[in-house]
């Protein structure tokens, strides 16, 4: 069994003194299971504000709306360096096409991002490092695990020093162990799909946060979850965002929180965030 303690003392020691107000004030709210300010996780970054989604103006733009938390997927290129793209191909997102993993790091940076709608950017296909580094002392970071492949990942956390900030989300629990072994300060979020999974991962990690699904969602699930001293994240994606986009969050909202989840994954950050604000929960 994992313990807290670690990453915690960590926490306790560098954040007066090195981070920013903005992220202390993320990070104090995030390691509050108690606390009702609702976090707000934006799916990819803030991917609909013109910015590509995974890319860096997608991550400052998050910054610049105050979002808690961006999600970036991360792929390892043919020569192992690990960059952002959410699918196995660049065919959606780019100009180009065929596999991230087909490609060296240089002839990815050929490519250039497409825009929500198709259009083409000036930006091309960040690294890790480039993300992080534009996350520096300003945001959270969820980093959604698309390889096993997580050495040159835990190592461009620790080169950047974000572990404080960086947490790594994953249903694979073995791989997830072998992040906890590669980095005693890192922080976890595993995927759970029943009450079950979620009391293992507890036992497991002790994170700071368990992604829990609609399916098994329940105050029984949650008060697991809080008494543990951990947060409890679930996905707007899908119907509630279109509820969220179209402008009627109200029912949306409630319903996503109505059992206590208290960590929001949306593609709407910005109207989340309006709606949250608005009714205190997001001050």
């Amino acid at each position: 069994m994992r313990t807290r303690l670690a990453p915690l003392l960590f926490l306790f020691v560098f954040t007066s003194t090195t981070l920013s107000g903005q992220l202390s004030g993320i990070l104090e709210k995030f390691h509050d299971a108690e606390s009702e300010y609702v976090l707000v996780a934006a799916h990819r970054s803030v991917h609909n504000r013109g910015c590509p989604e995974n890319s860096v103006s997608a991550i400052r733009s998050a910054i610049e709306l105050g979002v808690d938390i961006v999600e970036l997927d991360v792929r390892l290129t043919r020569d192992s360096v690990p960059v952002l793209m959410h699918d196995e191909t660049i065919d959606r997102t780019t100009n180009g096409n065929g596999k991230v993993s087909d490609y060296t790091l240089a002839e990815l940076k050929e490519f250039r991002l497409k825009r929500e709608g198709g259009s083409l950017s000036g930006e091309t296909i960040p690294t890790f490092t480039e993300a992080l580094e534009a996350a520096l002392d300003r945001i959270m970071v969820d980093i959604d695990l698309k390889t096993d492949q997580v050495v040159p990942i835990v190592k461009a956390v620790k080169e950047t020093e974000t572990q404080l900030q960086v947490f790594y989300f994953d249903s694979n629990y073995k791989l997830l162990n072998e992040i906890c072994n590669l980095d005693e300060h890192a922080m976890i979020m595993p995927r759970a799909y029943s009450l079950e999974m979620a009391d293992s991962a507890i036992q497991l990690f002790a994170p700071p946060v368990v992604h829990i699904d609609p399916s098994f969602y329940s105050a029984e699930v949650t008060e697991l979850i809080r008494i543990n001293n951990a947060r409890i994240w679930i996905n707007a994606l899908g119907l509630p965002d279109l509820r969220i986009r179209l402008g009627f969050p109200g029912k949306a909202v409630k319903r996503l929180i109505r059992h206590g989840a208290n960590i929001l994954q949306t593609d709407e950050p910005e109207k989340l965030l309006a709606y949250l604000r608005s009714e205190g929960l997001h001050d």
